[in-house]
Protein backbone atom coordinates (compact mmCIF):
# COMPACT_ATOMS: atom_id res chain seq x y z
CA UNK A 1 0.00 0.00 0.00
CA UNK A 2 2.84 2.37 0.88
CA UNK A 3 4.49 1.70 -2.47
CA UNK A 4 1.29 2.59 -4.37
CA UNK A 5 0.96 5.84 -2.39
CA UNK A 6 4.54 6.84 -3.21
CA UNK A 7 4.13 6.06 -6.92
CA UNK A 8 2.86 9.56 -7.98
CA UNK A 9 5.76 11.17 -6.08
CA UNK A 10 8.26 8.88 -7.82
CA UNK A 11 6.76 9.73 -11.23
CA UNK A 12 6.95 13.45 -10.45
CA UNK A 13 10.61 13.17 -9.46
CA UNK A 14 11.28 11.19 -12.64
CA UNK A 15 9.75 13.97 -14.76
CA UNK A 16 11.88 16.64 -13.09
CA UNK A 17 14.97 14.45 -13.48
CA UNK A 18 14.26 14.04 -17.20
CA UNK A 19 13.71 17.80 -17.46
CA UNK A 20 17.10 18.62 -15.96
CA UNK A 21 18.85 15.98 -18.05
CA UNK A 22 17.49 17.68 -21.17
CA UNK A 23 18.31 21.22 -20.03
CA UNK A 24 19.94 22.04 -23.40
CA UNK A 25 16.71 21.27 -25.28
CA UNK A 26 14.51 22.88 -22.65
CA UNK A 27 16.53 26.10 -22.83
CA UNK A 28 15.96 26.23 -26.59
CA UNK A 29 12.19 26.53 -26.12
CA UNK A 30 12.52 29.05 -23.28
CA UNK A 31 12.58 32.14 -25.60
CA UNK A 32 9.39 30.92 -27.30
CA UNK A 33 7.67 30.41 -23.95
CA UNK A 34 8.73 33.88 -22.78
CA UNK A 35 7.49 35.40 -26.04
CA UNK A 36 4.06 33.79 -25.62
CA UNK A 37 3.86 34.85 -21.97
CA UNK A 38 4.83 38.46 -22.62
CA UNK A 39 2.84 39.08 -25.80
CA UNK A 40 -0.11 36.67 -25.42
CA UNK A 41 -0.86 36.04 -21.74
CA UNK A 42 0.25 39.21 -19.95
CA UNK A 43 -1.96 41.49 -22.14
CA UNK A 44 -5.00 39.36 -21.24
CA UNK A 45 -5.51 41.39 -18.05
CA UNK A 46 -6.74 44.24 -20.28
CA UNK A 47 -9.75 42.19 -21.46
CA UNK A 48 -11.85 43.63 -18.61
CA UNK A 49 -11.74 47.01 -20.38
CA UNK A 50 -14.42 45.62 -22.71
CA UNK A 51 -16.83 45.85 -19.77
CA UNK A 52 -15.87 49.40 -18.79
CA UNK A 53 -16.07 52.90 -20.23
CA UNK A 54 -12.35 53.54 -20.21
CA UNK A 55 -11.26 57.02 -19.21
CA UNK A 56 -7.60 57.76 -19.82
CA UNK A 57 -7.51 60.17 -16.87
CA UNK A 58 -9.19 57.80 -14.40
CA UNK A 59 -7.20 54.76 -15.50
CA UNK A 60 -8.35 51.19 -16.16
CA UNK A 61 -9.24 50.37 -12.54
CA UNK A 62 -11.24 53.50 -11.71
CA UNK A 63 -13.07 53.77 -15.03
CA UNK A 64 -16.84 53.14 -14.66
CA UNK A 65 -18.18 49.60 -15.15
CA UNK A 66 -20.80 49.39 -17.94
CA UNK A 67 -21.22 45.62 -18.32
CA UNK A 68 -22.14 44.50 -21.87
CA UNK A 69 -22.88 48.01 -23.13
CA UNK A 70 -19.87 48.07 -25.48
CA UNK A 71 -21.00 44.80 -27.08
CA UNK A 72 -24.52 46.16 -27.54
CA UNK A 73 -23.11 49.25 -29.23
CA UNK A 74 -21.14 47.05 -31.61
CA UNK A 75 -24.05 44.74 -32.44
CA UNK A 76 -26.35 47.72 -33.03
CA UNK A 77 -23.75 49.64 -35.02
CA UNK A 78 -24.51 50.21 -38.74
CA UNK A 79 -20.99 48.87 -39.43
CA UNK A 80 -21.59 45.51 -37.73
CA UNK A 81 -23.03 43.55 -40.66
CA UNK A 82 -20.64 45.12 -43.19
CA UNK A 83 -17.56 44.38 -41.08
CA UNK A 84 -18.72 40.84 -40.30
CA UNK A 85 -19.58 40.12 -43.94
CA UNK A 86 -16.21 41.40 -45.21
CA UNK A 87 -14.35 39.40 -42.56
CA UNK A 88 -16.17 36.15 -43.39
CA UNK A 89 -15.86 36.60 -47.17
CA UNK A 90 -12.13 37.38 -47.10
CA UNK A 91 -11.41 34.59 -44.60
CA UNK A 92 -13.44 32.11 -46.66
CA UNK A 93 -11.57 33.07 -49.84
CA UNK A 94 -8.25 32.62 -48.06
CA UNK A 95 -9.38 29.26 -46.72
CA UNK A 96 -10.54 28.04 -50.14
CA UNK A 97 -7.72 29.51 -52.28
CA UNK A 98 -4.69 30.42 -50.19
CA UNK A 99 -4.79 27.41 -47.82
CA UNK A 100 -4.70 24.57 -50.42
CA UNK A 101 -2.28 26.37 -52.78
CA UNK A 102 0.91 25.49 -50.79
CA UNK A 103 -0.24 21.86 -50.65
CA UNK A 104 -0.58 21.74 -54.43
CA UNK A 105 2.81 23.46 -54.86
CA UNK A 106 4.46 20.97 -52.49
CA UNK A 107 2.95 18.03 -54.37
CA UNK A 108 4.11 19.43 -57.72
CA UNK A 109 7.63 20.22 -56.48
CA UNK A 110 7.90 16.72 -55.05
CA UNK A 111 7.36 15.31 -58.54
CA UNK A 112 10.05 17.51 -60.14
CA UNK A 113 13.10 15.39 -60.87
CA UNK A 114 15.41 18.16 -62.13
CA UNK A 115 17.19 19.12 -58.92
CA UNK A 116 18.51 22.53 -60.02
CA UNK A 117 15.20 23.65 -61.51
CA UNK A 118 13.42 22.52 -58.33
CA UNK A 119 15.76 24.59 -56.15
CA UNK A 120 15.31 27.67 -58.36
CA UNK A 121 11.52 27.42 -58.14
CA UNK A 122 11.68 26.94 -54.37
CA UNK A 123 13.94 29.97 -53.93
CA UNK A 124 11.77 32.20 -56.11
CA UNK A 125 8.61 31.18 -54.26
CA UNK A 126 10.18 31.48 -50.79
CA UNK A 127 11.62 34.98 -51.24
CA UNK A 128 8.34 37.00 -51.19
CA UNK A 129 7.62 35.78 -47.66
CA UNK A 130 10.55 37.83 -46.37
CA UNK A 131 9.22 41.04 -47.89
CA UNK A 132 7.11 43.23 -45.63
CA UNK A 133 3.54 44.00 -46.62
CA UNK A 134 4.57 47.62 -47.19
CA UNK A 135 6.94 46.51 -49.96
CA UNK A 136 4.35 44.10 -51.40
CA UNK A 137 1.73 46.85 -51.37
CA UNK A 138 4.22 49.20 -53.05
CA UNK A 139 4.74 46.65 -55.82
CA UNK A 140 0.98 46.24 -56.19
CA UNK A 141 0.47 50.01 -56.44
CA UNK A 142 3.26 50.21 -59.02
CA UNK A 143 1.86 47.40 -61.17
CA UNK A 144 -1.76 48.57 -60.92
CA UNK A 145 -1.09 52.29 -61.16
CA UNK A 146 -3.12 54.40 -63.57
CA UNK A 147 -0.03 56.35 -64.62
CA UNK A 148 2.55 53.96 -66.00
CA UNK A 149 1.24 50.80 -64.35
CA UNK A 150 2.56 47.72 -66.13
CA UNK A 151 -0.84 45.97 -66.11
CA UNK A 152 -2.62 48.89 -67.76
CA UNK A 153 0.18 49.24 -70.33
CA UNK A 154 0.00 45.52 -71.17
CA UNK A 155 -3.78 45.52 -71.52
CA UNK A 156 -3.67 48.64 -73.71
CA UNK A 157 -0.99 47.09 -75.94
CA UNK A 158 -3.18 44.01 -76.34
CA UNK A 159 -6.13 46.23 -77.18
CA UNK A 160 -8.27 44.90 -74.34
CA UNK A 161 -8.86 48.33 -72.75
CA UNK A 162 -8.93 51.85 -74.19
CA UNK A 163 -8.25 53.84 -71.02
CA UNK A 164 -6.16 52.98 -67.93
CA UNK A 165 -8.18 51.51 -65.05
CA UNK A 166 -7.69 52.56 -61.44
CA UNK A 167 -7.76 48.98 -60.16
CA UNK A 168 -7.20 49.80 -56.48
CA UNK A 169 -10.12 52.21 -56.36
CA UNK A 170 -12.75 49.76 -57.65
CA UNK A 171 -14.34 47.71 -54.82
CA UNK A 172 -15.15 44.77 -57.12
CA UNK A 173 -11.44 44.13 -57.72
CA UNK A 174 -10.23 44.48 -54.11
CA UNK A 175 -10.80 40.84 -53.06
CA UNK A 176 -8.96 39.57 -56.15
CA UNK A 177 -6.00 41.89 -55.57
CA UNK A 178 -5.81 41.04 -51.85
CA UNK A 179 -5.98 37.26 -52.35
CA UNK A 180 -3.53 37.33 -55.26
CA UNK A 181 -0.98 39.40 -53.32
CA UNK A 182 -1.31 37.13 -50.27
CA UNK A 183 -1.00 34.00 -52.40
CA UNK A 184 2.14 35.30 -54.13
CA UNK A 185 3.70 36.27 -50.80
CA UNK A 186 3.06 33.14 -48.76
CA UNK A 187 2.60 30.15 -51.09
CA UNK A 188 6.27 29.17 -51.22
CA UNK A 189 7.09 29.54 -47.53
CA UNK A 190 3.90 27.77 -46.44
CA UNK A 191 4.76 24.79 -48.65
CA UNK A 192 7.91 24.03 -46.59
CA UNK A 193 5.93 22.15 -43.93
CA UNK A 194 4.16 20.01 -46.52
CA UNK A 195 7.41 19.27 -48.35
CA UNK A 196 8.91 18.13 -45.05
CA UNK A 197 5.90 15.89 -44.43
CA UNK A 198 6.16 14.44 -47.94
CA UNK A 199 9.88 13.74 -47.37
CA UNK A 200 8.86 11.44 -44.52
CA UNK A 201 6.80 9.16 -46.76
CA UNK A 202 8.29 5.68 -46.99
CA UNK A 203 9.85 5.27 -50.51
CA UNK A 204 8.97 1.57 -50.45
CA UNK A 205 5.31 2.53 -50.73
CA UNK A 206 6.00 4.30 -54.03
CA UNK A 207 8.05 1.31 -55.26
CA UNK A 208 5.25 -1.09 -54.42
CA UNK A 209 2.74 1.16 -56.17
CA UNK A 210 4.98 1.36 -59.26
CA UNK A 211 5.16 -2.43 -59.40
CA UNK A 212 1.35 -2.50 -59.37
CA UNK A 213 1.36 -0.15 -62.35
CA UNK A 214 0.37 3.09 -60.56
CA UNK A 215 1.28 6.33 -62.31
CA UNK A 216 2.33 9.62 -60.72
CA UNK A 217 -1.19 10.93 -60.24
CA UNK A 218 -2.30 7.67 -58.68
CA UNK A 219 0.68 7.72 -56.29
CA UNK A 220 -0.15 11.27 -55.22
CA UNK A 221 -3.82 10.47 -54.63
CA UNK A 222 -3.35 7.08 -52.97
CA UNK A 223 -0.06 7.51 -51.08
CA UNK A 224 1.19 11.09 -50.71
CA UNK A 225 -2.04 12.88 -49.81
CA UNK A 226 -3.28 10.25 -47.28
CA UNK A 227 0.15 10.17 -45.64
CA UNK A 228 0.33 13.93 -45.10
CA UNK A 229 -3.39 14.17 -44.26
CA UNK A 230 -2.73 14.60 -40.48
CA UNK A 231 -0.55 17.66 -41.19
CA UNK A 232 -3.16 19.10 -43.56
CA UNK A 233 -5.88 18.49 -40.96
CA UNK A 234 -3.98 20.30 -38.21
CA UNK A 235 -3.36 23.37 -40.36
CA UNK A 236 -6.96 23.34 -41.57
CA UNK A 237 -8.19 23.33 -37.96
CA UNK A 238 -5.93 26.29 -37.16
CA UNK A 239 -7.19 28.15 -40.22
CA UNK A 240 -10.81 27.55 -39.30
CA UNK A 241 -10.01 28.70 -35.76
CA UNK A 242 -8.81 31.99 -37.26
CA UNK A 243 -11.81 32.43 -39.54
CA UNK A 244 -12.60 35.87 -38.10
CA UNK A 245 -8.97 36.95 -38.44
CA UNK A 246 -9.20 37.97 -42.08
CA UNK A 247 -5.97 39.93 -41.98
CA UNK A 248 -4.63 43.27 -40.85
CA UNK A 249 -1.27 44.23 -42.35
CA UNK A 250 -2.21 43.22 -45.88
CA UNK A 251 -5.52 45.11 -45.88
CA UNK A 252 -4.07 48.14 -44.14
CA UNK A 253 -1.18 48.30 -46.62
CA UNK A 254 -3.43 48.03 -49.68
CA UNK A 255 -5.77 50.78 -48.50
CA UNK A 256 -4.57 54.35 -48.15
CA UNK A 257 -5.99 57.86 -47.92
CA UNK A 258 -6.71 57.80 -51.64
CA UNK A 259 -8.88 54.68 -51.79
CA UNK A 260 -9.82 53.97 -48.16
CA UNK A 261 -13.16 55.78 -48.33
CA UNK A 262 -14.08 54.08 -51.61
CA UNK A 263 -13.09 50.59 -50.46
CA UNK A 264 -14.41 50.92 -46.91
CA UNK A 265 -17.53 48.80 -47.51
CA UNK A 266 -15.35 46.08 -49.03
CA UNK A 267 -12.06 46.22 -47.12
CA UNK A 268 -13.15 46.97 -43.54
CA UNK A 269 -12.74 43.80 -41.44
CA UNK A 270 -12.80 43.22 -37.70
CA UNK A 271 -9.06 43.74 -37.18
CA UNK A 272 -8.92 46.99 -39.15
CA UNK A 273 -12.15 48.10 -37.46
CA UNK A 274 -10.56 47.54 -34.04
CA UNK A 275 -7.56 49.59 -35.17
CA UNK A 276 -9.80 52.37 -36.45
CA UNK A 277 -11.93 52.51 -33.30
CA UNK A 278 -9.10 52.06 -30.81
CA UNK A 279 -6.22 54.03 -32.30
CA UNK A 280 -7.85 56.59 -34.59
CA UNK A 281 -10.99 57.34 -32.56
CA UNK A 282 -9.56 56.37 -29.13
CA UNK A 283 -12.63 54.33 -28.18
CA UNK A 284 -10.50 51.85 -26.27
CA UNK A 285 -13.27 49.98 -24.46
CA UNK A 286 -15.33 49.62 -27.62
CA UNK A 287 -12.30 48.33 -29.58
CA UNK A 288 -11.50 45.86 -26.78
CA UNK A 289 -15.08 44.56 -26.85
CA UNK A 290 -14.92 44.03 -30.63
CA UNK A 291 -11.60 42.22 -30.30
CA UNK A 292 -12.96 40.04 -27.49
CA UNK A 293 -16.01 39.17 -29.59
CA UNK A 294 -13.71 38.02 -32.39
CA UNK A 295 -11.57 35.94 -30.03
CA UNK A 296 -14.55 34.18 -28.44
CA UNK A 297 -15.99 33.25 -31.85
CA UNK A 298 -12.58 32.02 -33.03
CA UNK A 299 -12.23 29.81 -29.93
CA UNK A 300 -15.66 28.33 -30.62
CA UNK A 301 -14.75 27.67 -34.26
CA UNK A 302 -11.45 26.08 -33.23
CA UNK A 303 -13.17 23.78 -30.73
CA UNK A 304 -15.88 22.86 -33.24
CA UNK A 305 -13.41 22.13 -36.06
CA UNK A 306 -11.22 20.08 -33.74
CA UNK A 307 -14.17 18.02 -32.48
CA UNK A 308 -15.49 17.44 -36.01
CA UNK A 309 -12.14 16.28 -37.44
CA UNK A 310 -11.55 14.01 -34.44
CA UNK A 311 -14.89 12.28 -35.00
CA UNK A 312 -14.47 11.98 -38.76
CA UNK A 313 -10.81 11.04 -39.18
CA UNK A 314 -9.31 10.70 -35.74
CA UNK A 315 -6.82 13.54 -36.31
CA UNK A 316 -7.07 16.58 -34.03
CA UNK A 317 -5.06 19.09 -32.00
CA UNK A 318 -6.18 17.61 -28.69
Amino acid sequence: MKMSKDLPLIKQKSKWLTFFKQWEFQSMILPGILFILVFSYVPMWGVFLAFKEYDIFQGPLKSPWVGFRQFELFFNSPDFLTVLKNTIVISFLKLVIVFPAPIVLALVLNEVRHFRFKRIVQTLTYLPHFLSWIIVAGLAFSILSVDGGSLNILLQKLGWIDQPINWLSIPEYFYTILITAGLWKEIGFSSIVYLAAIAGVNPEMYEAAAIDGAGRIRKIVSITVPTIAPVITIFMILNIGNLLSAGFEDILALTNNGNNAILRNTSQVIDTYVYSMGVNQQRFSFATAVGLFKSVINIGLLWGANSLTRRIGGNSLW
